[in-house]
């Protein structure tokens, strides 16, 4: 009987095409729109989020604020009661920056000039193009070495051979520093510069370059597989019990994804009931089709009941007739909208992540359209009365 139906609905919907095609409009457009805004949407968080990776989520950045408490708190030995007092960090980096002049001969820019520690290129995943990275022994020593981020050695040394050779560093005073490598280039992190940085041993920094009244910043690394959200929040208990919340900063790029993720998936939600409100216009146009087709089918619905077709058969063949237009439109708006994402995301330069749920939800409500748009239809045909339906003109 279900089979039947559908075929009577197919047949019908092909007699009357451009009213078929009228119909299905709102459908179409409807189903299309939320395809296209949550595919769009989900395209954009992933997007969003894939960039803020490549910033490195396991990272989590304090700022101490210059104040007389910060100052007891944020010296050398931090790290190692934060890693004491906070689970799942795998180590704490000290940084000290600051802007300098840099001159070799006639040659001279500006630069930001960080102290670090040895460890720092292999923690940050920053690798060295020439020469190598300074040692610990370089920092002990507080020997005035230099690695150069790949802007800065471009500039200075344009024919390359920059090891070995010396450069000022100018900040009260100039002091001349021997190069020891030169870094690939690397995207910024977030708070965290590189081609444009020079690199010197952080006890360097701190006794020959510049002696700061407080650490410029902590990098955080955050042991493998930990969740670095949960590591961040850790750290801002244990600083808001330490020394305050007025104290310090923490700018994590985890929280950043989320917050992305939270906005994102928000603002798609909210655009895609809009959209569906489109969803509802079609159904409208369904059910105002489907009072045209009772109205002209009368007569044969009076034959069939004369025959002995029940109620319950006349309503199933309306109401399947109204499912097949409403399932028929969500299949091409299903194709228009994922079509329509991929064009989207191909111009904008987004990677397409579709949808299947926003799949499963057009297809759900297009069926649920057509039941409720199709009932009151299909209820007025299954009451007509079998003999005024014979003689109706």
């Amino acid at each position: 009987m279900i089979w039947e139906n559908i075929k009577l609905a197919l047949k019908d919907m092909m007699a009357s095409k451009m009213r078929t095609l009228l119909s299905l409009l709102g459908i179409v457009i409807g189903v299309a729109s939320v395809i296209a805004i949550l595919t769009l949407g989900q395209s954009a968080t992933k997007s969003i989020t894939q960039t803020i990776v490549e910033g490195g989520l396991e990272m989590v950045t304090i700022f101490p604020v210059r104040s007389e408490k910060a100052a007891n708190e944020f010296t050398e030995d931090f790290g190692e009661r934060l890693v004491a007092n906070v689970s799942d960090i795998k180590t704490v980096l000290p940084v000290n920056s600051s802007t300098a002049t840099i001159r070799i001969g006639q040659n001279s820019l500006s630069a930001t000039v960080t102290g670090v520690l040895s460890s720092y290129a292999e923690i940050l995943d920053y690798e060295v193009s020439e020469g190598a990275f300074f040692s610990l022994s370089d920092n002990m020593a507080n020997r005035q070495v230099v690695v150069l981020g790949s802007d800065i050695a471009e500039e200075l040394f344009p024919d390359g051979n920059a090891i070995g050779e010396y450069v000022s560093i100018f900040r009260n005073q100039a002091k001349s520093y021997q190069v020891v490598g030169v870094m690939q280039e690397k995207d910024a992190s977030f708070n965290l510069q590189f081609n444009g940085s020079v690199f010197i041993p952080y006890n360097t920094y701190a006794q020959r370059y510049i002696k700061p009244t407080i650490v410029g910043s902590y990098v955080v690394r955050v042991a493998d597989g930990a969740d670095a959200l949960a590591v961040s929040d850790a750290i801002t208990e244990y600083l808001d019990a330490t020394v305050g919340s007025d104290a310090y900063r923490v700018f994590s790029p985890a929280s950043l994804a989320d917050m992305a993720e939270q906005i994102t998936g928000t603002f798609s939600s909210f655009l895609a009931a809009i959209a569906a409100i489109s969803l509802l216009v079609g159904g409208i146009g369904i059910m105002n089709i489907m009072l045209v087709s009772v109205a002209e089918r009368t007569r044969e619905i009076g034959v069939r009941k004369a025959m002995g077709a029940s109620p319950w058969t006349i309503m199933g063949q309306f109401i399947t007739e109204a499912i097949v237009l409403t399932i028929t439109g969500g299949i091409i708006g299903i194709g228009l909208g994922t079509l329509l994402s991929w064009l989207v995301a191909d111009i904008v330069g987004w990677n397409l992540y579709i949808s299947y749920t926003s799949f499963l939800f057009a297809a759900g409500f297009s069926t649920l359209v057509g039941v409720f748009f199709g009932w009151y239809p299909a209820m007025k045909a299954s009451r007509l009365d079998p003999i005024e339906a014979l003689n109706y003109e």
